[in-house]
């Protein structure tokens, strides 16, 4: 079962906007660790106050 439209791989590229700017990575990296912890950290005061109600 041969359902792909790509029939070989010549030619493929793949093209990395910030590859070559170390600054936008860790802009984006950091951006990405504090969306991370403010979940977490609203997850555990949610989880706090629920928990709270339910005493």
């Amino acid at each position: 079962m041969n359902a792909s439209p790509i029939s070989s791989w010549e030619g493929a590229e793949a093209v990395f906007m910030f590859a070559d700017s170390p600054t936008a990575i860790m802009i984006i990296l950091c951006l990405a660790a504090a969306v991370t912890v403010g979940t977490i950290i609203a997850s555990i005061k949610h989880e706090q106050d629920t928990y709270i109600d339910y005493k």
